[in-house]
């Protein structure tokens, strides 16, 4: 069977890398793919908003399966377009992907369905949002509704840190069309933690807890990005707290969806703040893989990935046989200097093959691309997710480091901290 994956990232690159592994897979095509990814699947010069031409492709290369990788095409409704020329496509129809694209109907939902959440309000009026805030003070969480690539959330701990998130979404204009409408919510303490799952409606099938680190430096600080490093499993967080967050927030989830008239199908994904006492309360829902989670989860994944998306587009996702190593993988993100903010592009990149010689690391490119010369360079914020794999974390974050310091590129920042917190002493 052919397949296309739609998207150009770390979090296609994995997903490529697996489906390379099934034996019913035939060629796998990616658009538009990236130069890591380009070793394991033919790259296609089309965008992921161009849905006439990635339909017309998958038609014409009689592709028996598209997989939907970024936020932004759900949104926008790319799986609506595949199923309307009778293409099997793995990813949520545009009205379930809304679970994403807007954080106001996330919330609204929750809210409906009693299902844990932080308290909110939404605002499409700067001035009365900038009354709220300051009825409200610091530390408030202030989110742009629409989708802000991982950007659009600020934790803010001064008012006037809100404030200035709030000027720069709703009237600096710093987001777009995602910035008119902001949610402004209760400030969470606690300790994060994903948890995506294969979704077909009701049926659910977590896959392993992973944790990720979106502060751009070391210790939680600086601005938000698309995340910085992730980790599986989670030895510090009791098994009970991650059984009791599907039970009580993926499950009445997926079914709320279904009572919307909204069946989810693909990967939903769980944004969770685990609170002192162990209770766990949603901080937002993802519609696809996450990035850069999906680098650990996969990875660990011991059956057929290819089973598993083609049971869920055909509605038989509770029969399937999904099984996980006892492994553990752990991802440093080697990101471009600058980032989140303006960066470089085009800086040459080294020592991949060096870094991956050992066979307990993995490399996965995220914004990558050849020059005229054929030198792999930087092109994009996030570059290189660099994956660790041992018996427990200590190991797998050993090797992730041990390899990450055999790559160089100008100006390349990591966080040095990733999975610190799963050595700390259980909970």
């Amino acid at each position: 069977m052919d397949i296309l994956v739609v998207g150009g990232g770390g979090r296609e690159h994995a997903i490529c890398a697996l489906l390379s592994q099934s034996q019913r897979a035939g060629k796998i095509y990616c658009a538009p793919g990236n130069a890591g990814i380009a070793q394991v699947a033919e790259c296609v010069d089309i965008g992921v908003f161009d849905f006439d031409a990635l339909t017309a492709f998958a038609l014409e290369k009689s592709v028996g399966l598209a997989v939907i990788g970024p936020d932004d095409p759900l949104a926008a409704g790319i799986v609506d377009a595949f199923e309307e020329k009778g293409i099997p496509v793995f990813g949520p129809r545009r009205n379930a992907a809304e679970i994403e694209g807007s954080k106001a109907f996330m919330k609204d939902l929750l809210k409906k369905y009693n299902i844990p959440t932080a308290a909110y309000e939404t605002f499409d009026d700067y001035d009365a949002a900038l009354a709220y805030l300051r009825a409200q003070g610091a530390p408030i969480v202030v989110k742009t509704d629409g989708l802000a690539a991982g950007k659009g959330v600020t934790v803010a701990q001064t008012l006037e840190e809100a404030e200035k998130a709030l000027h720069d979404a709703m009237v600096g204009g710093s987001f777009g069309d995602a910035g008119s409408t902001v949610v402004i919510e209760e400030f969470m303490a606690g300790e994060e933690m994903s948890i995506l799952a294969f979704v077909d409606g009701e049926t659910v099938r977590a896959m392993p807890a992973a944790q990720d680190h979106k502060p751009v430096y070391d210790g939680d600080k600086g601005p938000n990005t698309g995340g910085m490093g992730t980790y599986s499993p989670l030895p510090h967080i009791d098994p009970a707290i991650i059984e009791r967050a599907v039970e009580e927030i993926v499950k009445p989830t997926a079914k709320a969806l279904v009572d919307e008239g909204r069946p989810f199908t693909g990967v939903l994904f769980a944004g969770l703040m685990i609170e002192a006492d162990g209770t766990p309360r949603t901080v937002e829902f993802n519609a696809r893989f996450g990035d850069p989670e999906t680098q650990v989860v996969l990875p660990r994944l011991s059956s057929d990935l290819l089973e598993i998306f083609l049971a869920a587009v055909n509605g038989r996702l509770a029969d399937v046989d999904i099984r996980w190593s006892d492994d553990a993988a752990v991802c440093v993100v080697l990101a471009s200097e600058g980032y989140p903010a303006s960066y470089p592009k085009g800086r040459v990149i080294t020592g991949i093959a060096e870094a991956e010689a050992g066979g307990d690391a993995r490399v996965f490119h995220a914004g990558t691309a050849r020059n005229a010369a054929g030198e792999l360079v930087t092109a994009g914020g996030r570059v290189l997710g660099v994956v660790g794999r041992g018996a427990g974390i200590a190991q797998a974050r050993e090797a992730a480091y041990a390899a990450a310091e055999r790559i160089a590129f100008a100006g390349a920042h990591k966080r040095s901290d990733i999975a610190a917190k799963a050595l700390a002493p259980r909970r």
